[in-house]
């Protein structure tokens, strides 16, 4: 009889309050490890967000400077090219002669150029504009945005008194990693320090007039 109580003592289970004070304790460590994968997840999201438009970014940049060497007959132009007010201008577009053809009649101007994004009140777009510079119907022959997320763009154009030419074009672009609200974490939940890059570059064209 004592053999058969001292057996039924020892195959009794867990009390209740002891499975509680378990479950309570595994929750516990599985919320802490979720939220640190969590939030090792967004700070890794963030991280590959911002490198993959820095690098966008960085190729857009050169592609404009590139367009700004081998381009002529630049614009905007100041109505007074002596007017220290005017001239350096900076505007939020640039455009060049990218193609003529005298023969053919053919003149085409490559224009680049700040647009509003979906939201009026977010980041804008820079976009790329090809038109047929016909002087009784310019026609849009081509465009397509180049990058998305630009926060601000300036091009400053430098231009010579004595020739009138483009001297140099300096490009000032703040751009703002895609979904960066989303992925602020920790320190970088202040909205008033954004998640931005700013890239200044200037380049000169190689045709002198």
């Amino acid at each position: 009889m004592t053999n058969a109580r001292t057996t039924r003592r020892r195959a009794r289970g867990f009390s209740m309050i002891e499975v509680l004070i378990a479950l309570t304790i595994s929750s516990s460590l599985l919320a802490a490890t979720l939220s640190a994968l969590d939030a090792s997840f967004k700070q890794y999201k963030s991280t590959t967000e911002s490198a993959s438009t820095h690098v966008v970014s960085r190729i857009v940049m050169h592609r404009v400077l590139a367009m700004v060497r081998t381009g002529v007959e630049f614009g905007p132009f100041p109505a007074d090219v002596y007017d220290t007010d005017q001239n350096p201008v900076v505007s939020d577009f640039i455009e060049f002669l990218s193609e003529r053809d005298l023969a053919a009649g053919l003149s085409r101007i490559t224009r680049i150029e700040l647009r509003p994004g979906e939201d009026e009140d977010g980041p804008g777009e820079l976009w790329y504009v090809l038109i047929d510079a016909d002087e009784d119907d310019p026609l849009i022959l081509e465009e397509r945005p180049l990058i998305r997320g630009v926060v601000e763009v300036s091009f400053t154009l430098n231009y010579n008194r004595e020739t009138y030419a483009l001297d140099r074009a300096t490009i000032d672009m703040t751009i703002e990693p895609n979904d960066s609200e989303d992925l602020r974490i920790g320190a970088l939940a202040d909205p008033s320090a954004p998640q931005t890059i700013r890239l200044v570059a200037s380049a000169a064209p190689r045709q002198m007039f």
